[in-house]
């Protein structure tokens, strides 16, 4: 007789930064890689789909939870993925990047509309931000992310396949490291906002 499954699983133990950004970028890195093993786009998916596979069973081994945004584009790399080697059609692959940052701008600015800050799913408690800081980071990342949407349609169209890997990785991940930093002035005049609120109300006490 098996041993019954746990009813919740242990807590995860704190682990390395670089073994979240391997996770994270595993099928970045193994795509292009691919395709400079191979010279091919068709091929190169092989390593896309598999590594992202990888690392979403990883992800979850590790820390018994897979957090949204690797499930995100590791699912859509995978579905993206496993389309372009089904039909042999490079197109859907190329255009995953478009559909899932359209879609993410999309909820930003949905969500916004509805009084909602979709933001606060992805950052989670890495950020203290008012009410009307998160309201201002959710614009600022929709509208981010609907450029990076058009960004990709105009280059993989218009360039070769070597130029659009490049952009998706590392491309990407530079213009998001570097957008989020134009953000920490923003966010950091929040915290200083909140934490003089907090003074402000410990004094009246």
């Amino acid at each position: 007789m098996s041993e019954p499954l746990p009813t919740a699983p242990a807590p995860a133990a704190k682990r390395p930064p670089w073994v979240r950004m391997a996770i994270d970028y595993a099928g970045a890195v193994a795509f292009l890689a691919g395709f400079i093993i191979t010279r091919d786009l068709q091929k190169a998916t092989w390593f896309l789909v598999a590594a992202s596979a990888a690392a979403l069973v990883a992800g979850y081994a590790l820390e018994r939870r897979i957090a949204p945004m690797p499930l995100i584009y590791g699912g859509a790399a995978l579905l993206f993925g496993t389309l372009t080697l089904v039909f042999h059609d490079p197109r859907f692959v190329k255009m995953k990047t478009t559909f899932v940052d359209l879609a993410l701008g999309s909820a930003m600015l949905i969500g916004l509309r509805l009084g909602k800050s979709p933001i606060k799913l992805i950052v989670g408690d890495a950020l203290k931000l008012s009410e009307d800081g998160w309201r201002a980071l959710t614009l600022r990342f929709g509208i981010f992310f609907l450029a990076l949407a058009a960004l990709n349609e105009v280059v993989w169209r218009t360039q070769p396949d070597a130029v659009w890997l490049l952009l998706r990785f590392p491309g990407y991940a530079i213009l998001t490291f570097l957008f989020a930093f134009t953000q920490a002035p923003m966010m950091m005049k929040e915290a200083k906002r909140l934490e003089a609120a907090a003074n402000a109300a410990e004094s009246q006490n």
